[in-house]
């Protein structure tokens, strides 16, 4: 069992957690981040993520699990008042008995495995922090094998996106990447070792449908701007640019629902294969 702590009130250290739900420098400069909800604290630990601390309520009575995970981590244990847990949790209702203090990943491209069964997925600029969680949550459903996340885009470690994974941010490597151009070079790496990634764009004005391209080999889909769709250097480095075939009065799917179709239809002719 770690050191345990008392807080009554928001000291300097609390303030630092606070920072932490909002400004996305602060987390990027203490290298940690919040984690809230049962599922999400379990893989965090299943997966072997660096777990700094465990914030509680100390005048809570705690469930099973809560008081399990408690006893059996070396982390620094934080007993907050209430009402410091409720801000930290970013709820009025259905405050979280926990939220973990998680730390960073480093961006290294080598934490996302690479051979014939390679899938992977490009979210270029994203502005929502939401869709990336949703997106990551996709991913990790149909044996995706990494998300990156290039250009000047909204923070994977957002608590949005943290909650929108569901989890599945601790089981999916996700890298963020300054521009398109690193994602290439690490692709001409893997094909110059003989991995040759299909580098696939989806767009509403794609030339090919989805469902009549060939996912069984290695595969990395790019899913542009919710807005503006694939930046000019994706677009102009895809092997393909797909469309997904859709009616009514909708125009264009959701990104994150565009990669979720994606993903099923490779997932799918995998299974076939």
């Amino acid at each position: 069992m770690g050191n345990l702590v008392r807080i009554s009130r928001a000291n300097a250290r609390f303030q630092q957690w606070e920072a932490l739900l909002h400004n996305r420098n602060k987390r990027q400069r203490r290298g940690e981040f919040l984690v809230q909800g049962v599922r999400a604290i379990n893989l965090a630990f299943e997966y072997g993520w660096p777990i700094r601390a465990l914030l509680y309520d100390s005048d809570r009575s705690l469930s099973r699990w809560a008081s399990g995970l408690l006893q059996g981590s070396n982390c620094d244990l934080v007993a907050l008042a209430p009402d410091l847990l409720r801000q930290l949790s970013g709820q009025d209702q259905d405050v979280p008995e926990i939220v973990a203090v998680v730390g960073l990943p480093d961006d290294e491209f080598s934490r996302i495995r690479v051979g014939t069964s390679f899938l992977g997925m490009v979210f270029d600029r994203p502005a929502m922090p939401g869709n990336i969680g949703s997106m990551v949550r996709s991913v990790d459903a149909f044996g995706g094998s990494g998300l990156f996340v290039t250009g000047h885009a909204a923070d994977p470690y957002d608590p949005k996106s943290v909650r929108a994974s569901t989890g599945s941010l601790f089981a999916v490597p996700v890298i963020r990447a300054p521009s398109h151009r690193q994602v290439l070079a690490w692709v001409g790496e893997q094909r110059a070792a003989g991995t040759e990634i299909a580098i696939i764009g989806t767009d509403e004005n794609g030339t090919v449908d989805v469902n009549d391209l060939d996912f069984t080999g290695p595969t990395l889909f790019v899913i542009g701007n919710e807005t503006n769709g694939l930046s000019a250097g994706w677009h102009d480095v895809c092997d393909t640019i797909a469309t997904i075939p859709i009616g009514g009065g909708a125009s264009s799917l959701n990104a994150s629902s565009a990669a979720t179709v994606a993903l099923y239809e490779a997932a799918r002719q995998r299974r076939l294969a």
